[in-house]
């Protein structure tokens, strides 16, 4: 049996050590205890001392840092583009120039280092405004806001360091755009492209998108309200043009491209790339692939992915609801024991239609599992179609307890009413 190493310790990687599981031996580095206790290898070696036919690099930390380089170099194949590539979500001044050197329709912008010339840019705009920190900053570094004044706080706390530290010290000022927001998820080897199905996440907090921004507390697919048109045009407007920029900067670009796109009145716009699986999308999308994950990034490494098809349509949909800890996302609590889970980490009760990922947990002396985190657990449902996954999933997360449980009632609610 063919042998993958996955790097990462969140749910994102649990959900992709679930998939390739189906198809592949599979080890986790650095892995959590919810991912061991399901039955899945977790090793604290690293990649670069791992053997595997194939290798994905989970969070975007290390692809901007340069592991899949360290990787190739070993003669490995990696999913995850090299520190180049990677710097279209490790800097979002890059990115938007990427954006403009390409031709993508995406929404105006300027990038700032000093409060002046941000606050001037920021009086010629009309609300709501939209403020980035240029590095990483684990979902959480983007505001959104119709207040001027919070808007001009934002801009200060980001580039005096305050927010973000180093990460923060360059912003990025947009326009605000409206529409229905959509996570495309593209497979690349490089000159070839797979569309992955649309899927919808949750950023805020609250209900009714309200309270904080987070990493996400929810998502479903496939995205029923999009069409068969808006998914062409993504891909011709959108997808096409990156490709080929990648390709004229001489940038071999073999992973996951993530697009955060807004399908505005005028058609989509492009709002970020990520440059590797969303979170927690890819607690929805692994589901809808069944056992082809493994092949399909297989040839995503090996730059093969031509005659490729991850075909979504007919799958069924999946629904996933984040359990999150109380004060997350400012000030989590950890530590709390977690009520409702079997010695695997998954539901005590089994439920074949329910899988339980883990994000932020660990187990404690007594063998039992305690928050380690801000997002605690993924439980995602699955069904025929997105009203039955979505019942799933919230029977799933109604059977779990810890204290202050933080979790939103609202995933997929909209898009279950609109299902006919």
């Amino acid at each position: 049996m063919s042998r993958c190493v996955i790097v990462g310790s969140g749910a994102r990687e649990h959900a992709l050590a679930y998939g390739l599981a189906k198809s592949a031996e599979v080890i986790v580095t650095p892995g959590n205890d919810g991912i061991a206790a399901h039955g899945l290898t977790c090793v604290s070696t690293p990649a670069t001392e791992l053997d595997a036919d194939l290798f994905v690099v989970g969070p975007e930390a290390p692809l901007v840092a340069g592991l899949a380089d360290q990787l190739r170099a070993q003669g490995k194949t990696v999913v995850g583009p090299g520190a180049v590539g990677a710097q279209l979500e490790g800097s979002k001044s890059y990115m938007k120039e990427f954006f403009t050197a390409a031709g993508i329709p995406t929404a105006a912008y300027g990038s700032f280092r000093e409060e002046t010339s941000a606050f001037e840019f920021l009086s010629t705009m009309k609300p709501p405004y939209v403020i980035k920190t240029d590095g990483l900053a684990a979902g959480k570094g983007v505001l959104v806001t119709s207040d001027l004044d919070e808007a001009r706080r934002d801009v200060q706390e980001k580039l005096s360091g305050a927010a973000f530290g180093d990460a923060g010290t360059t912003v990025v000022i947009e326009e605000g755009l409206v529409g229905e927001e959509c996570s495309f998820h593209v497979l690349s080897d490089g000159t070839n492209t797979i569309a992955l199905a649309p899927s919808q996440d949750f950023k805020r907090v609250g209900d009714g998108d309200s309270g904080a921004n987070t990493g996400g507390m929810g998502a479903y697919a496939p995205m029923n309200k999009m069409t068969g048109e808006q998914v062409f045009d993504i891909m011709r407007d959108i997808v096409t043009p990156t490709m080929h920029e990648l390709k004229r900067r001489g940038i071999d670009f073999r992973g996951v491209l993530y697009a955060g796109v807004m399908l505005t009145a005028t058609g989509p716009k492009l709002l970020e790339y990520n440059v590797r699986f969303g979170d927690p999308e890819t607690e929805v999308l692994v589901p809808l692939l069944g056992d082809k994950l493994f092949d399909l990034l297989l040839r995503v490494g090996e730059g093969c992915l031509d005659g490729a098809t991850a075909s979504w349509s007919g799958a069924g949909a999946a629904v996933t609801v984040v359990l999150a800890s109380e004060g997350y996302p400012q000030n989590p609590r950890t530590g709390d024991v977690i009520e409702g889970l079997g010695p695997d980490g998954q539901l005590a009760t089994p439920n074949e239609h329910v899988v339980v990922f883990h994000a932020g947990t660990k187990s404690d002396d007594q063998g039992r599992f305690v928050t380690n985190g801000g997002r605690v657990l993924a439980v995602t449902g699955f069904g025929d179609d997105l009203a039955t996954a979505r019942e799933r999933a919230y029977q799933g997360a109604g059977l779990i307890t810890f204290r202050g449980s933080v979790r939103r009632g609202d995933i997929a609610l909209v898009a279950t009413q609109g299902e006919t």
